[in-house]
């Protein structure tokens, strides 16, 4: 089993090689691990497109060496006519999962990247974004081989894409790409080009804005340009939990980063001493399902949240939750799952600076929408509203639920952690996994991605509760969770419904340990 790579100079994780070599290369000249970030962000959005867009929503945390992390929250809200009414008026009963009526909430990336070049300059950065940029540009007007995953999603999902404005045109012009394929994307250079010279801020309040919001309102998207200006990311504090082990920092809402880490916070009580045998896996599914219930019942749109998200993760309610978890057998589960598709990427520079970021379009090719002026693809998110009355009803201006939860952890032995992964409902758990393996039981980083891994509930369209687990596992280890009552579903080996991971350790001595996702097509890339 391949074992962590370690360096000294930098790191960049990514599940594109093309990405992390970009963030990498920001390093080698002088950028710190925010302005790499950047560059990984801005390539990731070019090379991997089923996965992400500028036109999608993104989070970070950014933690420097002594300090709590900070968090900038860029996803976008409604559009202003983006009503029950509107849609009603249209025939509709709820909001489609594809086309121009599913791009109905503002595209918050970019303003990720502009409050996160703020932060990268405060931290010393001096790279233009014409140079962080750069890479991203080359990949779209030149090319880049299309991957096997986007083949595989590109084939499952035409029938739901083929008739959505831009999409063909852009991803399956010749017909369904195959693996090696070189596909272009000039129009997107170009975009990427526009906004390194001019700044970033023309795709709310520019010549880009006004693009996207013609294209967008000439197909029957909700949006317009007045909620594109109005758009501007948030810089905040992260929630965080302190375990045996140390701190724990995540997202706010509307993301589920909260259930990432009650699902921490739970397991970390049960006092379980041994990794990847019966009661890790089964402790970790039933924190799992504690975590969820809470999240289910209380996270969405902060604006509209009846309680504070850290009470719970307070020591009482984590106390009494973890007395519920019977460690024999597994609580009743049919769960309403929250489907997702995203990437995650981290950096670590030199100096100690450390980066988490998610980025994402909801689904695979998100709305399917792609604007032919700039090539920008459009996200789906705010397909996750709904029109009838509860926390989650549709707006102007509310934010949807994310599944979308970048996580970093200052430990007690003086490393520093940034992990994370794409998978929509498997993110929190696919975070537990790797982390308890690697900090709480010593795996090593790799080998702790790398380990056969399980999902409970539905993701990438599969419509099934039961607890998958890849095929992997010990033999013995899937016959003691069905007698203890989990509906188990073996997988195949290395499932990219289990998502596509990273992570980067710090050691207190300044090595690097960095890992990548073998279900993914990424690399570590380091100095």
């Amino acid at each position: 089993m391949l074992r962590s790579r370690t360096a000294l100079g930098g790191m960049v994780t990514a599940p594109h090689h093309l990405a992390a070599q970009a963030g990498r290369d920001v390093l080698r000249e002088g950028g710190n691990a925010v302005e790499a970030m950047i560059a990984a962000a801005a390539t990731i959005a070019v090379v991997y497109p089923h996965m992400n867009a500028i036109g999608g929503d993104g989070f970070w945390l950014i933690s420097e060496p002594g300090k709590d992390p900070v968090a900038i929250r860029a996803c976008g809200g409604a559009a202003g006519l983006a009503t029950p009414d509107f849609y009603r008026e249209q025939g509709k009963a709820a909001i489609p999962s594809r086309g121009p009526l599913a791009a109905l909430t503002v595209a918050g990336a970019i303003g990720g990247w502009i409050k996160a070049s703020e932060i990268a300059t405060g931290l010393g950065g001096k790279l233009p974004m014409t140079r962080l940029m750069a890479d991203a540009v080359q990949h779209g007007k030149t090319g880049v081989p299309v991957t096997k995953s986007q083949v595989e999603l590109t084939t499952t999902k035409m029938a739901e894409l083929k008739d959505v404005p831009g999409y063909i045109e852009t991803y399956a012009a010749n017909g369904i790409p195959e693996i090696g394929d070189v596909l272009k994307q000039p129009a997107l250079g170009a975009t990427l080009e526009h906004l390194g010279k001019v700044g970033l801020d023309d795709f709310y309040r520019g010549d880009i804005a006004r693009s996207n919001a013609n294209g967008l309102s000439s197909v029957g998207s909700p949006i317009r340009l007045s909620d594109f200006e109005t758009y501007n990311a948030k810089v905040m504090t992260p929630l965080s939990v302190k375990l045996s082990t140390g701190t724990v920092f995540n997202m706010v809402p509307p993301t589920q980063g909260v259930a990432s880490l009650m699902i921490l916070g739970l397991f970390d009580r049960l006092g379980v001493k041994a990794g990847d045998g019966f009661d890790h896996i089964h402790g970790l599914i039933e924190a799992t399902k504690r975590a969820f219930i809470k999240r289910d019942a209380h996270v969405g749109d902060p604006d509209r949240m009846t309680i504070d998200p850290m009470s719970l993760l307070a020591d009482q309610l984590l106390d009494g939750e973890a007395a519920k978890i019977d460690m024999k057998s597994a609580l009743p589960w049919p769960h309403i799952a929250k489907p997702g598709d995203t990437i995650w990427m981290g950096a670590v520079d030199a100096n100690g600076v450390a980066v988490s970021y998610i980025q994402s379009i909801f689904w695979e090719f998100g709305s399917g929408v792609v604007v032919p002026e700039t090539g920008v693809l459009f996200q789906n998110r705010g397909a996750s509203f709904t029109l009838h009355d509860g926390p989650n009803q549709l707006g102007p201006g509310r934010l949807p639920f994310h599944t979308l939860n970048p996580a970093l952890a200052k430990l007690k032995d003086g490393s520093t952690l940034t992990y994370g992964t794409m998978g929509g409902e498997g993110q929190p758990q696919t975070q537990s996994a790797i982390f308890t393996r690697n900090v709480m039981f010593g795996q090593d980083l790799q080998e702790a991605i790398t380990a056969p891994r399980w999902l409970l509930g539905k993701t990438w369209g599969d419509e099934t509760t039961s607890l998958k687990l890849e095929n992997r596992f010990d033999a013995g280890l899937i016959d003691q969770l069905e007698k203890a009552g989990h509906a188990v579903e073996l997988v195949g080996p290395y499932e990219d419904m289990m998502g596509h991971a990273g992570g980067i350790r710090l050691q207190p001595n300044g090595v690097m340990e960095g890992a990548t996702d073998p279900r993914a097509d990424g690399a570590v890339a380091a100095l």
